[in-house]
């Protein structure tokens, strides 16, 4: 039986990346598959624009600007897919990956989400963190240089074997695939999160009832502005919602 798939992106303001993340999914989404566009309250035209060229995409106007964990959970009840993803809008797609990461948790029971190879457009490898965000790693992140150091060598693994699949305690939010059931089931994102950490906490609500795979046989593309480095109200942003995650969780590692 043919298994049905959900994905959702979304927008605001993302007129310049939208165009070919909506048409790449689409093109390599080889199965019953129905994309989601969620707009923020976008002043740009991206809700009409993805209308008037893509069709088939459910477009769902929040008319304000909710966030990234809220606008990803506005359908939440409208999900009757198995597996369900979700899409960053500066994401492009290159392969079929879609089904072949649902046959991968088809066949891993224990398994309840994967996160992908993640590379910029050009094929170079993007340093993200795969354990919990710790302070010192978030440091170490933050000043990074042109080469990764101890510090964010391990958060991100780098010294371990990740041409296999393994167990993460952190997957970015940029694409997440998903059981549609387990998503539900945890009540989709923590919306006190407005942007920023809502992935991380996702990552660890699933890793106490499931797993968290990192998945490598299965790329995705991502242009990764990493806007919250040059623009000085993201960054506050990202400090609250850091705040918010520590006052949650603590500082433990477990």
């Amino acid at each position: 039986m043919e298994r049905k798939i959900t994905g959702c992106i979304v927008t605001y303001n993302n007129m310049r990346t939208i165009d070919k993340a909506i048409s790449t999914v689409l093109e390599h989404a080889k199965c019953d598959f129905t994309l989601y566009a969620v707009d923020n309250g976008s002043t740009d035209g991206t809700p009409s624009h993805i209308r008037e060229k893509y069709p088939e995409v459910v477009v769902i106007e929040t008319n304000r600007n909710i966030g990234f964990g809220a606008g990803h959970n506005y359908i939440l009840d409208k999900l009757d897919s198995d597996y369900h993803v979700i899409i960053n809008p500066d994401v492009i797609i290159r392969d079929d990956i879609f089904n072949d990461m649902a046959k991968y948790l088809d066949n891993h029971e224990d398994c309840g989400m994967l996160s992908p190879r993640i590379l910029f457009p050009d094929g170079r490898p993007q340093i993200l963190g795969k354990k919990i965000p710790l302070p010192h790693y978030l440091i170490a992140s933050r000043m990074r240089g042109k080469k990764p150091g101890k510090v964010l060598s391990d958060y991100a693994m780098l010294d371990c074997d990740m041409s296999v699949p393994v167990q993460i305690q952190n997957a970015t939010g940029c694409f997440m695939f998903i059981r549609t059931s387990l998503f539900k089931e945890l009540g989709g994102f923590d919306e006190r999160y407005f942007m920023y950490f809502e992935d991380c906490d996702l990552t660890r609500k699933v890793n106490r009832v499931s797993k968290v795979m990192y998945y490598p046989y299965a790329t995705v593309y991502h242009e990764w502005g990493r806007d919250s480095k040059k623009n000085f109200r993201l960054k506050m942003v990202q400090i609250s919602s850091m705040l918010k995650y520590y006052a949650k969780w603590g500082l433990s590692s477990k």
